[in-house]
């Protein structure tokens, strides 16, 4: 779903702050017509990662513990 723009990351960089906080902030916009489609993307989301909750497909992890575990990955990955 996401790749589709990683090559655009590249160029949005290149802007100057200014143009990119521009750039930011257009992006947010949602347009009235794009907004059901989005709600029900997002409701069948939910479904799919409630459904892997209750079938016992995915371990739950509280937030402490899922921070140190990302404090942990992102400090092996950037040291």
């Amino acid at each position: 779903m996401v790749t589709r723009w990683t090559g655009d990351v590249p160029e949005g960089m290149a802007l100057g702050a200014d143009e990119r906080q521009m750039a930011a902030r257009s992006l947010l916009v949602v347009d009235d017509a794009e907004q059901p489609d989005m709600d029900l993307a997002w409701d069948e989301e939910i479904d799919r990662r409630l459904g892997e909750i209750l079938s016992g497909g995915v371990q739950l992890l509280d937030g402490e513990r899922s921070h140190d575990r990302l404090r942990a990955e992102l400090a092996a990955r950037y040291s």
